[in-house]
């Protein structure tokens, strides 16, 4: 029988032969084989074993070198913290010594007992002369001084001082102080008011007037037979200082790692503070960083506090970590070190130890290849076939791919993992200006730019990282004839496999005309909700523009508080929209010359309830309807319509409530005249920690007396119609 041209390929030579010798032959060949299998297979193992036993070994060396920094670490944070806490401590009691000094009391009783009407004070000018001098020298040797800043000129102006120590009646009055001593007003008034009496208190660093990190402390004076406790309190002295003595506190003696640092941090809500002089050179409180940044060490240390971690610090460095909570502050002592400096040398080791390894286990490998080339023979040959058939696949994988997206009107690609582009459609080459195949193998910065690809990267990374989709929003210059600028929202979709289409699929989409129709959208219903306050303003001749106000002055004490932008725009837009349920209030009760009745005001005041009702039914960006229903609530719990207390109260309907109360008792309204800033904030002063927040209170007060509100105020105020 002839063969014929379709039939199967000859074996090679050497199978040939086999199958020529017989099944004997047959069975030896695969005998050899076998054996070689299990010759590579018991090296496998061996180095399996080896590799596991290094390790091992490698791990043991890391825990041990761990624990040994655990225990220097937190050696060395508890001597900073004591030494911390001992400086801290000496300035109280430098100052308890002077509140103890008989004169300072007895004059400070007399003063007490003169305001209860016990009758006059000794020699007032004789003591006070005295006491200024005591003030003063205390103040020298205590440290409480600094030097006066502005230019020692012959006129009645004023030096500003940066530290000092002043005697204080219980109402905040200056009774005697040091011969340079900061002016009483802004963060330090706020300090001296919120002070509790009979207790020592501190007021945190803060940047003074000398522009240098400062703090303040207050220490009760007692009557000179009285108990210490509140109710013996007559005066209280005040000392303040720059803080540059603290940071030699932090400085270990004998420390001989080049990279160990000592860092005094706070936390304030989701920031974390900086407050010590730092390796890089920054200055003290001159850097802060976000609480919830991934694997900061310094926050990482103070969650757990007393434990020690590995995390990156502030310049992004690998470090080992400890803290302590300096007792009585907010401050807390991060201990630190770089991971390279601590565990370089033994890590250094394990690589050596593993590459001595692989090396071996490489060469019993090439001692095996000799016996296994007869059987990878045949393998190869059946990996090339699939390997064809893989690429021929792929390649039909490929077209389909492009013949779907190239019908899309999104620019698509895919960004491989060496960072350049394994596909492209054809909208995304029409947006770059070239061919579609001309964009594959080059990187995104050399297609788009810089300033395109520097976004684009950024999702890349994070979905390769966190191995899950990314959706992102950019503005980019397009190819727009009129030049305008796009918003394109992209989405990062990993793609898995090990085949030249894995990567990030990147998508496209063009979202700029959805934004400009919701921001039109928004403009309308402003719009609409202004003309509706415009109703409003004509209904009470006295209230014309109050919301306008209400909300400016919200915007600014929120700013002031230190909020994120989005609060502050809540608060500015609740405080603008709160006037709208008075469209329901009869004309004839907003323009009444006499004093409402009690059902008159209960009226007014549910229309506001009533302005979060009419806008219920709008979404806007963020809590503005519930700041809204939530503005007649008092922190003491007394308020309405749900009795809420303190913090459980939105902070923007706090705001709302004191600016709102302000901005109402400096107007002029039917029934009465207005009131004076000054009388309008005793009477906020009055309701503190009742009606209004006092951190609230102490921030408007702070706007107005230190950053020009008192001025905007006043110039926004209405004249009575």
């Amino acid at each position: 029988m002839t063969a014929s041209s379709d039939a199967i390929p000859p074996l090679p030579s050497a199978a040939a032969s086999q199958y020529a010798a017989g099944p004997a032959a047959r069975r030896a060949a695969w005998r050899g084989r076998a054996a070689a299998m299990a010759a590579l297979l018991l090296v496998v193992l061996g180095g399996a074993l080896a590799a596991l036993f290094v390790f091992n070994l490698v791990a043991a060396e890391r825990e041990r070198d761990l624990r040994q920094w655990q225990t220097r670490l937190n050696i060395v944070a508890d001597s900073r913290v004591t030494a911390v806490g001992g400086w801290l401590e000496r300035q109280y009691q430098a100052l308890g010594a002077l509140a103890d000094n008989a004169s300072l009391q007895i004059y400070a009783t007399e003063l007490w007992s003169a305001g209860r009407g016990s009758g006059g004070v000794t020699d007032a000018a004789g003591q006070a002369d005295y006491l200024r001098n005591l003030l003063t020298a205390a103040a020298a040797q205590s440290g409480f001084t600094g030097p006066v800043l502005g230019a020692d000129v012959r006129a009645n102006v004023r030096r500003s001082a940066v530290a000092g120590i002043a005697l204080l009646d219980l109402d905040g009055g200056l009774l005697a102080m040091s011969q340079a001593m900061p002016p009483l007003s802004g963060r330090l008034q706020a300090f001296i008011t919120d002070a509790p009496r009979g207790e020592r208190a501190l007021l945190d660093l803060h940047i003074g007037p000398g522009g240098r990190p400062s703090i303040a402390l207050l220490v009760p004076v007692f009557a000179i037979q009285g108990q210490a406790d509140a109710a013996s309190q007559v005066a209280v002295l005040l000392a303040v200082r720059e803080a540059d003595g603290l940071w030699q506190e932090l400085v270990q003696p004998g420390r001989i790692e080049q990279s160990g640092e000592s860092l005094l941090v706070r936390q304030v809500g989701a920031r974390l503070d900086y407050l010590s002089p730092r390796l890089d050179g920054a200055a003290p409180l001159e850097r802060s960083l976000d609480a919830a940044t991934a694997n900061l060490a310094s926050a990482m240390a103070i969650g757990r506090e007393g434990g020690f971690v590995e995390g990156r610090d502030y310049r992004g460095e690998a470090v080992l970590a400890t803290s302590r909570r300096v007792a009585q502050t907010p401050w807390f002592v991060v201990e630190k070190v770089d991971r390279q400096e601590a565990l370089g040398d033994s890590e250094s080791q394990a690589r050596r130890l593993a590459t001595i390894l692989l090396l071996g286990i490489a060469l019993a490998a090439v001692a095996v290849m000799a016996a296994w080339r007869h059987g990878s023979s045949l393998r190869a040959a059946t990996a090339a076939a699939a390997y064809r058939d893989a690429a021929t696949r792929l390649a039909e994988n490929r077209d389909f791919l492009r013949l779907l997206t190239d019908s899309q009107p999104n620019a698509i690609a895919i960004v491989g993992p060496d960072d350049r582009y394994s596909f492209a459609n054809r909208r995304l080459a029409e947006e770059a200006g070239v061919e579609a195949a001309d964009v594959v193998g080059k990187s995104v910065a050399s297609v788009f730019g810089a300033a395109t690809a520097d976004p684009v990267m950024e999702g890349v990374r994070q979905a390769r990282h966190e191995n899950r989709v990314v959706t992102r929003l950019s503005e980019r210059s397009g190819t727009r004839a009129d030049g305008a600028v796009r918003t394109v929202q992209s989405q990062f979709i990993p793609l898995p496999g090990q085949s030249d289409l894995a990567g990030i699929l990147v998508v496209d989409e063009d979202i700029s005309q959805a934004i400009s129709v919701q921001a039109e959208r928004e403009r309308q219903l402003r719009g609409l909700v202004d003309t509706l306050l415009s109703v409003v303003d004509r209904r009470d001749p006295f209230a014309q523009h109050h919301s306008a106000r209400v909300a400016r002055l919200a915007a600014a004490v929120s700013a002031e508080m230190g909020l994120d932008p989005a609060t502050q725009r809540v608060a500015e837009t609740a405080g603008g929209l709160m006037n709208l349920g008075k469209i329901t209030v009869p004309a004839e009760i907003l323009a009444k010359s006499e004093p409402l009745t009690n059902r008159e005001l209960e009226t007014v005041r549910e229309s506001l309830q009533l302005s979060a009702e009419l806008l219920a039914g709008i979404a806007f960006e963020g809590p503005v309807v519930e700041t809204l229903r939530q503005v007649q609530e008092r922190v003491d719990g007394r308020g309405q319509p749900e009795g809420r207390l303190g913090d459980q109260i939105l902070v923007t309907a706090r705001i709302l409530a004191t600016v709102n109360a302000l901005v109402g008792l400096t107007s002029p309204r039917a029934h009465r005249a207005p009131m004076s800033i000054d009388a309008a904030l005793d009477a906020l002063m009055e309701e503190t920690g009742t009606r209004f927040d006092r951190r609230v209170v102490a921030a408007l007060i702070s706007y107005l007396e230190n950053h020009g509100g008192r001025a905007v105020l006043e110039a926004d105020r209405p004249r009575r119609p």
